[in-house]
């Protein structure tokens, strides 16, 4: 339905993870507004917008789960660092005042079987801390 992985290294697999994640999410109605949006802060894999709510979503893309389920690889400190890069894009796009909440696709492939999304809206809440 969306599309197989290729063998190939981590960085590869991440990409193209990321890149069914937005067919995944715009199937699901979330308009995709940037993808990779990179500070110095940190990294965003996607913006959206999803019934008027901005949706900064981080996705992780796994090959099974010997190394535990994707969504174990979103820590607190991942979510720092995305609250950090996320409060840049407000900034920078005059959406302060817009609804926004942090959003985490886990996909999981497993040989040649068809992807396994998962979603969790509001995954996280904004993280200040170091």
């Amino acid at each position: 339905m969306f599309g197989k992985l290729k063998a190939a290294g981590p960085a590869s697999v991440g990409q193209q993870g990321e890149s069914l994640a937005c067919q995944y999410l715009a199937r699901l109605g979330y308009r995709i507004l940037v993808k990779n949006y990179r500070t110095k802060l940190g990294e965003i894999d996607i913006v959206a917008e999803d019934q008027g709510t901005l949706a900064f979503v981080e996705v992780k893309t796994r090959r099974g789960h010997q190394c535990g389920h994707p969504f174990e690889a979103v820590t607190p400190a991942k979510w720092r660092q995305i609250s950090k890069a996320a409060l840049q894009y407000l900034a920078e796009t005059g959406r302060e005042a817009h609804p926004a909440r942090f959003d985490v696709v886990a996909i999981t492939i497993a040989g040649e079987a068809e992807p396994v999304f998962e979603l969790v809206k509001n995954a996280f809440d904004l993280s200040y801390g170091e």
